[in-house]
């Protein structure tokens, strides 16, 4: 049995679970077990988006030991039935917490919201240190959505629950520097702040040639131009804007809008397909990770969303997939944001606004008209600056070297 110092990840989402988060806590925790830890995982028994898929409850995955613990994921059917899961999940991972051997430091995500209350209690009790890795900020969505108001006991409980972790964190990690300012304001944090993007899967990533591109030939894209989004669809990336638009744009035959993922803004965009019978419209769920680059290669463009009152609480993480394939973006958001920023340094995309339909309609229709050349070159751009600034090997590094605070 090893002897190696433990570090304890919390995470309600792991690998194989396609969610991102579980994907990026993966790559840390083997990055950990190659610098000498005994890496533990405590994470769900079934999948977030999809209870009906069960993994093994115990698994050991690039020398991470993993423990799924039941009851921890009953999908995302209403709010109650996900606050009971997490509430389930975090009680278990407490009690093993408090006797797991040799523990020598936690990590911790926003996966589930309420987890860093059960990395403050474990730390508490056996005097370790916590990496906390914000990768959204609660209660800042739910206000923001409009699912709960900034005075309500809820707001009030998580707040503190958001100070108690800032405080005692060694290590905060925030995605962009306008999450950074955000969590700044909650509780000073100081020079305990690292803040980075969240890397890109370049190990199952890789640009593929439409003609090489069986997922192109089975979902008959072929000699089609390809609006993609892909990853979550929430209230937090809202799309209308761009789903009337292919409305509008329904009798252009050059142009398929595709959108692969989950959450609950995939059933609106399919009831939305549905009553209006939209021809130009494909949804498909989340994709494996070992097809990942047919599927994110298939696209022409690729649109991320970001909500106007989203800035600084989430994160699109699904640009770095975009640029990792060298696609070039279409932002539905503000400038003002951190993909607004990306565009602007490397320039390999667009921007509209939610609401602009018209202006969305005309802009597509020049993308898809654009020589093919110029979208090559884009991409390319977008290529070079995931090798030169935001590759997994330099940001896994800088993460691990803050959990090693």
């Amino acid at each position: 049995m090893r002897s190696d110092p433990a570090l304890l990840v919390i995470s309600q989402v792991y690998v194989p679970d396609p969610a991102s988060v579980g994907q990026h806590m993966h790559d840390a925790a083997a990055e950990l077990v190659r610098r000498g830890y005994r890496v533990i995982v405590y994470t769900a028994s079934r999948g977030y988006d999809d209870p009906s898929n069960k993994y093994p409850k115990r698994e050991t995955l690039d020398g991470v030991t993993i423990r799924r613990l039941p009851c921890s994921s009953f999908g995302k059917k209403s709010i109650k039935i996900r606050l009971l899961a997490q509430t389930l999940f975090l009680l278990q991972v407490m009690l093993r917490g408090l006797f797991t051997r040799k523990l020598d430091r936690i990590l911790v995500s926003t996966s589930p919201p309420m987890a860093s209350m059960a990395a403050v209690f474990i730390s508490f009790f056996r005097r370790v240190p916590i990496t906390f890795w914000a990768m959204d900020i609660n209660p800042d969505q739910v206000v923001a959505m409009g699912q709960t108001s900034q005075g309500s006991l809820v707001v009030r409980v998580f707040e503190v629950i958001n100070r108690a972790i800032l405080r005692r964190a060694r290590g905060v990690v925030a995605l962009d520097r306008f999450m950074a300012a955000r969590l700044e304001a909650k509780e000073p944090v100081g020079d305990r702040m690292a803040v980075m993007p969240p890397w890109p899967h370049e190990s199952h990533l890789e640009p593929v040639a439409h003609q090489e591109n069986p997922f192109r030939k089975e979902h008959g894209l072929e000699g089609k131009f390809v609006i993609m989004y892909s990853g979550n669809i929430s209230p937090a990336h809202p799309i209308t804007t761009i789903l009337e638009a292919a409305k509008q744009m329904e009798g252009d035959e050059r142009v398929v809008f595709l959108f692969i993922g989950g959450g609950n803004g995939k059933r609106q965009i399919d009831a939305f397909v549905e009553r209006e019978k939209l021809r130009n419209v494909i949804t498909l769920p989340y994709q494996p990770l070992d097809k990942i680059k047919f599927s994110l290669s298939a696209g022409d463009v690729h649109l991320v969303a970001m909500g106007d009152e989203m800035v600084g609480i989430v994160h699109p993480c699904k640009v770095y997939g975009a640029m990792t394939v060298a696609r070039p973006v279409l932002l539905l958001g503000p400038m003002e944001s951190h993909v607004g920023e990306l565009l602007a340094e490397y320039e390999f995309g667009w921007q509209v606004d939610h609401g602009n339909v018209d202006g969305a309609r005309e802009l597509i229709g020049r993308i898809a008209s654009t020589d093919q050349q110029a979208l090559t070159e884009m991409g390319q751009r977008a290529r070079d600056g995931i090798r030169r600034e935001l590759s997994m090997k330099a940001l896994s590094a800088r993460f691990c070297d803050v959990v090693q605070w």
